[in-house]
């Protein structure tokens, strides 16, 4: 498989301005293509103002604004772009014969391997497919506005798609950080298909008479617990969108309910907004008929979708959740207020809009069971993904449990050679889920955390034993639990959008999965004192150096990488007890600054003899260590000292660390470190 590297995007507008700036923010080369060097400066000026923006919020640096710039060069006329890039992204009106003309010309100019896509929202993915000349290398795109934001992406195969153009671009979307659900070609695709006639329902809700726009929306934000309901939502993106996609749907979907309300047109029509007045309030009765018609539209339209096989029920809710913001999607919340009663809903919905109820959803009486770990078997490398993007997959009980349950199985089969694990989204994991120890310790349940923890241990010592070549792919963030989970691997393989961190001591516990053993194993006491106390945020380049890296490549490589060491197997030396590149300035850093003799100083608050307090790097290190929770920098020290006296007996290590933990957990410091990380405040640690 080739890997992307250079994209031209067609279409200088609001969206191929947001895909070309996203694209050169994860370091693609870009050609942002318009008809004219006017539209082009435009596209050139929207990517400045929104850089701008991030520069004034701090997300970029001055000299990151200049270098993303940099790496977007401006083409007018199709005809013009490189013959030689790597995919071809067409962002111009949802009209059939202009995206027909442009892929024409982009079939004689470009190269043999150049990736043709499509980013719609409508239109059919397998029809513009036939109209060029490779359809085997064409794909469907519908990015979700604005692309530089939001995390969603919808990759559409065509049913002519090769498997080798969509692994393509799946890296390519997940180099961006992207959340990606791959679906099946049909109208409005997943979050489009019940979205839009959401708002639909809502239009003829107010042409019934049942609520006001502003009770509507009221009642609508309560149930779905969003903080836009439907008309502010239409009036944020345009009505002339909503018209467009309802009778779109409508047509396609032959389904007359769909068509849009005449209130709809006729606002359109005068090119104007709903008026959303101040009044939310409404009877019971109305906001029930309201709840009942927007839930039920929601679970009937969803269960559609499962059906049709477009997508699983974790992608539908995993687009409302990503590419729409709700809290919950469709299945979750069903759970929530009950399967019977949405069941109920639904089927109320379903025969007043003449719509088929699916059977499997119609007979449901019990709560959905969600996967959260998807497995992916090719040639005997087995990828296991951790598949809770909207949660950064943070980890808890069920997917520690599934994670478990897939690892046992791929251990015990023969034709397997390899286990890949990665991360959907931009992190590969994000700790672990916080609100459970919370409420745990709230609810006096410590055994509980205990279980989970326990648990936890024996699926990294399962990764750990495995008879298998293991490779954790660490393109993105990995904190706390989902570093320690990479660290039982036998190779970590990051990107420059890599960024790992232990953030326990700061939040007042400290790290429960091995992240005391395996770390002083992997790159010596010093630098794992570094990482582990003072919670240092460490970069690709950082992280490569202390060795808890064993692999940085750009992103298109993450292929070749992954082969190389299929080929390679098992390390000779997983555990070689030093950094691995000594001279690295933070490794020579760590190495002095936490030395055995430093460490009295340092646990009681002071300068260790030989550093200047004014010294940055020093500065740096006392001020993370001072917002530290006292008992867990006490706790951390001594189990990684431990770490050291235990030695090859890993087992021993790990055990100390399970020891130890209700008496972390039952300090006043941890419930105060992990409410304050849930409420967004600094804690305020007291040392009991």
């Amino acid at each position: 498989m080739r890997a992307i590297q250079s994209v031209a995007i067609i279409g200088a507008g609001n969206m191929g301005s947001g895909i070309a700036q996203k694209s050169a923010q994860e370091r693609f080369d870009v050609q942002m293509v318009d008809r004219e060097q006017q539209w082009v400066d435009r596209g050139h000026q929207i990517i400045a103002d929104f850089l701008d923006e991030a520069l004034e919020r701090r997300i970029f640096r001055p000299a990151d604004v200049e270098t993303i710039k940099g790496r977007i060069t401006g083409v007018v006329g199709t005809g013009n772009i490189d013959p030689e890039t790597d995919l071809v992204t067409e962002a111009v009106f949802e009209d059939f014969a202009i995206k027909q003309e442009v892929f024409a010309t982009l079939d004689e100019i470009c190269a043999e391997h150049t990736i043709l896509a499509t980013n719609t929202s409508s239109l059919s993915v397998d029809a513009l497919a036939e109209a060029t000349g490779r359809p085997d290398r064409f794909i469907g795109l519908h990015w979700f506005y604005h692309p530089a934001k939001n995390r969603l992406i919808e990759v559409i195969p065509a049913t002519t798609t090769s498997a080798k153009t969509l692994a393509a671009v799946e890296q390519y979307c997940k180099t961006m950080g992207k959340v990606v659900i791959v679906c099946k070609d049909r109208p409005g695709f997943v979050v489009n298909r019940f979205f839009v006639p959401w708002l639909n329902e809502a239009c003829m809700l107010l042409e019934e008479g049942i609520g006001t726009t502003a009770q509507i929306d009221s009642v609508a934000c309560d149930a779905f617990r969003i903080g836009l309901g439907p008309f502010a939502l239409m009036n944020l993106t345009g009505p002339p969108i909503a018209l467009h996609s309802t009778d779109y749907l409508a047509e396609q979907l032959a389904t007359p309910r769909y068509a849009s309300t005449s209130s709809l047109r006729a606002l359109v029509k005068l090119g104007g907004m709903w008026e959303i007045g101040p009044e939310t309030d409404c009877d019971e009765a109305s906001a029930r008929l309201i709840r009942q018609r927007l839930l039920g539209q929601v679970f009937t339209v969803a269960a559609q979708i499962v059906d049709e096989g477009i997508c699983s029920m974790e992608d539908v809710d995993r687009g409302a959740k990503v590419g729409l913001r709700w809290s919950r999607g469709p299945f979750e919340i069903a759970n929530s207020i009950g399967v019977v009663q949405a069941v109920g809903m639904a089927r109320s919905y379903a025969d007043e809009a003449a719509l088929e109820l699916p059977d499997w959803f119609a007979e449901r009486d019990s709560p959905f069971e969600f996967s959260y770990v998807d497995v992916e078997i090719d040639g005997g490398i087995a990828t296991v993904r951790l598949n809770r993007p909207e949660t950064m997959n943070a980890l808890n009980v069920v997917l520690v449990g599934q994670l478990g349950d897939a690892i046992d199985e791929l251990n015990g089969r023969e034709d397997i050679s390899t286990i890949v694990l990665e991360g959907a989204g931009k992190a590969f994991v994000a700790g672990a889920d916080v609100k459970f120890f919370v409420d745990k310790i709230r609810q006096d349940s410590f055994q509980e955390v205990y279980d989970f923890t326990a648990h936890g241990h024996e699926v990294l010592n399962a990764i750990e034993s495995s008879p298998k070549t293991t490779i954790a792919l660490v393109t993105g963030l990995a904190l706390g639990g989902g570093l320690e989970l990479a660290l039982a691997c036998d190779y970590r393989v990051g990107t420059q959008r890599t960024q790992i961190r232990f953030p326990e001591t700061s939040i007042g516990i400290y790290p429960g999965l091995g992240g005391t053993q395996r770390t002083v194993r992997i790159c010596g006491i010093e630098a794992a004192r570094f990482a582990v106390l003072a919670g240092s945020f460490m970069d690709a380049r950082t992280a490569s150096a202390l060795g808890l890296l064993t692999h940085l490549v750009e992103s298109p490589g993450i292929p070749n990488t992954v082969s190389d060491l299929v080929s390679a197997g098992k390390p000779s030396e997983r555990y070689p007890g030093r950094p691995a590149d000594a001279s690295n300035p933070v490794a020579s850093f760590a190495a002095s600054f936490y030395s055995d003799d430093n460490m009295t100083a340092i646990a009681s608050g002071g300068t260790p003899p030989g550093f200047e307090v004014d010294d940055p790097d020093v500065a740096r290190q006392l001020k993370s260590l001072s917002r530290a929770a006292p008992l867990a920098l006490q706790a951390a020290s001594a189990l990684l000292d431990q770490a050291v006296a235990t030695g090859e007996d890993l087992g021993a290590g790990l055990q100390l660390e399970l020891d130890g933990l209700e008496g972390i957990f039952g300090t006043a410091d941890a419930l105060e470190g992990l409410s304050a990380l849930i409420e967004g405040r600094r804690p305020d640690y007291r040392g009991n």
